[in-house]
């Protein structure tokens, strides 16, 4: 206990006096750079909105204004000549009777005790003043809110409504005055022969301290180009380093003052803080505690050198090596099951090819048999071309079912992987549409494409949607009536979504069919059996691309016939 007393007490007191410490040494280096910092950043930042602006008077003084309120600081327009563009940063503009009248806040001969405060947006306000144009629209204002029942000779006075304002806020002391010292610090650097006016033509920034001779209040002043290349115009920044010194000073008085109280503080709080040396074996118990419930999360170890700290140690190692050898334990379960519902898919899987295989394989084996045969027992010769050809057409169709049932096998076995590229859907429509001209013109079909835009484009795998589209198509044209159109329709459905649409003329589909369609070797009637060509997987292959596609897919009865459709997203991507 008396140690932990010592070693809290002590480090607190440390802590507390390199805070102080490092407040004295390097506070004020950091407030400096900090300011200078932001008034860097926000000078580059103001010399781009100048830029769009810079032919507008009224937004160039606004964004002065703001500019001088945000960073407490004087700014300046300069020209060429390093003269003063007459520009007030300050001004109130009133809705007289019967015009506006602006009121712009001078630098020089006014101080900010002399502006009334609580001006607000739609409130009243009398001033009198000179009106400085011929218009009787700009007036230099002499006295806010007069007393007096008439205007002294040669004022006029005006009373309205104000509609717009842009006063001094959150500014140092005295900040009209400030915003008259352009002319003298200029003054000072010509006569003392600071090359500011080289570094600028050269494209450069300029910084450098100058402190006011009448006030003795140092400021940092920067300048830079206040356009890129032409150097017409510069602008001058300067801002006051008088609160960083007051603030030191008195945060060295404040520590004076608090030093006692945080010692006294920290010498009560680390008194009860070494009574809570009992609160180990109440971690301990809690610890063993969770040990018995096998609840291996969170446990706590003591860092001390004593006999709690070495059986905290122990707890803590036996509970690590419990936690891995049940999470292994775990991981290695879930491994052997994941393994097991492999293969038990995998045996059915090849059951089921096996199966389908057999049976798809049986007739044209049979028929390829028959005509063997009677090729053997000598067959009219006028036959055997006939026979020969069909020999060879069953041949085609077998090979054509084993490539798809090895195509689907790979798919169910997560074996494919997708390629996406941005492709345009109605250039890959018409692509695939050119393959079936021979079919379309056998049964004398027409196919039509419609289409919002042929600029359409989706990411997807080119390959893979070459096929998805081949197999609906071919589909479309096996089961169309003859001399009937088949569309294929491709818009946008929703916000970024495409949706393709191929419909053919021919019989319907039974509602409770419509979902079975895409299972292997499933027949919707038996008029769709293998006479009308098809392997009976293209449909199942198609559900699988679709599927790594993350599709909506699915197929309908229209008024003439079948319509399948699938959805993917849009590519706002180039070709």
């Amino acid at each position: 206990m008396f140690k932990l007393f010592a070693v809290t007490s002590v480090l607190i007191l440390l802590v507390f006096s390199l805070v102080m410490l490092a407040e004295g040494l390097f506070f004020e280096r950091f407030y400096r750079s900090s300011k200078l910092g932001a008034l860097d950043r926000g000078m580059s930042q103001f010399a781009r909105q100048f830029e769009q602006i810079e032919a507008d008077e009224f937004k160039v003084s606004r964004l002065l204004g703001e500019f001088m309120n945000e960073h407490d600081a004087s700014v300046w327009v300069l020209t060429r000549q390093f003269q003063r563009t007459a520009i007030n940063p300050y001004y109130i503009v009133l809705q007289a009777a019967n015009k506006v009248v602006t009121l712009p806040i001078p630098a020089e001969g006014m101080t900010t005790d002399e502006i009334p405060g609580g001006i607000r947006f739609g409130g009243m306000l009398t001033v009198d003043g000179i009106f400085m144009d011929e218009d009787d629209t700009i007036m230099q204002p002499v006295d806010f809110q007069p007393v007096d029942q008439e205007p002294e000779q040669g004022l006029t006075r005006v009373t309205g409504k104000v509609t717009d304002f842009m006063l001094p806020e959150q500014r140092s002391y005295n900040p009209l005055y400030q915003d008259a010292l352009a002319d003298d610090v200029l003054k000072d650097w010509n006569g003392q022969g600071v090359p500011y006016v080289q570094k600028l033509q050269n494209g450069s920034k300029f910084q450098q301290n100058w402190k006011d001779p009448w006030s003795g209040v140092q400021y940092a002043v920067m300048m830079q180009p206040l356009t890129d290349g032409g150097g017409s115009r510069y602008l001058m920044a300067m801002t006051s380093m008088q609160p960083v010194g007051e603030a030191v000073d008195i945060l060295k008085k404040y520590y004076i003052v608090i030093a006692p109280v945080i010692l006294v503080l920290v010498i009560l709080f680390s008194l009860i803080y070494s009574r809570m040396i009992a609160r180990p074996l109440i971690t301990l118990s809690r610890t063993a505690s969770r040990l018995a419930r096998l609840d291996f999360t969170g446990q706590p170890e003591i860092r001390s050198r004593d006999e709690f700290g070495e059986l905290s140690r122990h707890l803590s190692s036996l509970s690590h090596n419990l936690d891995a050898a049940l999470s292994e334990l775990n991981r290695t379960n879930e491994r052997l099951q994941e393994e097991l519902a492999e293969k038990l898919r995998s045996e059915e899987l090849r059951k089921e090819l096996v199966a389908n295989i057999s049976h798809e394989l049986k007739t044209p084996l049979g028929i390829v048999k028959g005509f063997a045969e009677g090729l053997q027992d000598g067959v009219a010769a006028e036959k055997r071309e006939r026979y020969l050809s069909l020999i060879v057409n069953e041949t085609d169709r077998m090979n054509a079912l084993i490539m798809d049932m090895l195509e689907l096998t790979k798919f169910e076995v997560k074996a494919v992987k997708l390629h996406p590229v941005n492709l345009s859907l109605p250039d890959l429509a018409e692509k695939a549409s050119a393959s079936f001209a021979r079919q379309l013109e056998q049964k004398r079909l027409e196919l039509k494409l419609e289409t919002d835009s042929l600029e359409i484009w989706v990411q997807a795998d080119l390959r893979r949607m070459e096929q998805v589209l081949l197999n609906l198509l071919s589909n479309a044209i096996r089961h169309a009536v003859e001399d009937s159109v088949i569309t294929v329709r491709i818009h946008r459905s929703y916000p970024e979504q495409i949706t393709t649409v191929i419909e053919n003329a021919g019989p319907h589909i039974a509602a409770s069919d419509l979902e079975r369609i895409w299972d292997q070797f499933y027949r919707a009637e038996r008029s769709r059996d293998r006479k009308s060509g098809g392997t009976g997987l293209g449909l199942a292959i198609v559900k699988h691309i679709l599927e790594l596609h993350g599709a909506n897919f699915g197929a309908v009865n229209t008024n003439e016939g079948v319509a399948f459709y699938f959805t993917l997203h849009e590519s706002k991507g180039d070709a």
